[in-house]
C-alpha cells in the first residue's frame, strides 16, 4: 500500500500553536475550536502584514520543532512501515521549512518516512529539481491507496486517484465542509485512522 500523509494538523498540532501565537503577537484571542477556516488570515482576522509576520514566526526552525505530535501518529505510521507499506509525508510547508520538518520527523521516531514539499497553496517559490520538492506534474504521477489530510483546500489534489480512500482528520475548519465523495471519511483520531486503513 502507498499512503499519503499531510504534515500540519495531521502529524502535529500546528493550529493549536498558531492560536497561542496570534494572542502573543497581536493580542487576538481566537481559541483553537474557533478556527473555522483553513485560511488562517481569515480565521484570525489578520492584515496582510500580520499574516506574513505570523507565518514567518511560525516557520522558524525552533518553532517548528516545538510542535506537539498528534497522539498516535508516529506509532501508527511505524506499524504501517513495519508491515511493508510505503509512507510519504507530503506537506504544503515551504522548502525553507524542510530541514526543521525532517528533524521533527527524525526526533519523533519517523526517520523511515519520506518527506516531500509540494506547493499546494502557492505560498512561495519552491526550489526546483531538488530531491524533496515535488512539482505538481511529478506529484500527479504518484499513486496512493490512502490519504490522511485535514485541509478541504487540498482535496482537489486527489481528483486523479479515483480509487483513493481519504481519511479526513477531524478539525474545526473542516467540520462544515462537504466531502467530494463517499471515499472521504471523517476520523476523530489516529486510532480511527488505523482501523480504516487496512
Amino acid at each position: 500500500m502507498n499512503i499519503y500523509i499531510d504534515f500540519d494538523d495531521c502529524l502535529c498540532e500546528t493550529a493549536k500553536h498558531f492560536s497561542i501565537l496570534v494572542k502573543e503577537m497581536f493580542n487576538k484571542d481566537v481559541p483553537y475550536e474557533d478556527i473555522k477556516f483553513f485560511d488562517l488570515k481569515r480565521s484570525f482576522d489578520l492584515t496582510d502584514k500580520e499574516y506574513e509576520d505570523m507565518m514567518l514566526e511560525g516557520h522558524r526552525p525552533e518553532v517548528l520543532l516545538s510542535y506537539e505530535e498528534t497522539p498516535g501518529a508516529a506509532t501508527t505510521i511505524n506499524t504501517w512501515i513495519d508491515e511493508g507499506h510505503d509512507v510519504s509525508i507530503i506537506t504544503g510547508r515551504p522548502d525553507s521549512a524542510y530541514k526543521a520538518s525532517r528533524q521533527w520527523l527524525d526526533e519523533h521516531n519517523l526517520k523511515r518516512v519520506k518527506l516531500f514539499c509540494l506547493n499546494k497553496y502557492g505560498r512561495d517559490s519552491f526550489i526546483k529539481n531538488s530531491e524533496f520538492n515535488l512539482e505538481l506534474e511529478d506529484y500527479y504521477k504518484m499513486k496512493f491507496d490512502y490519504a490522511i489530510e485535514d485541509s478541504p483546500m487540498a482535496f482537489k489534489f486527489f481528483d486523479h486517484l479515483p480509487d483513493l480512500k481519504v481519511m479526513v482528520v477531524d478539525r474545526p475548519w473542516n467540520r462544515e465542509c462537504e466531502f467530494p465523495s463517499k471515499a472521504f471519511t471523517r476520523c476523530p483520531d489516529w486510532k480511527a485512522i488505523k482501523e480504516l486503513v487496512k
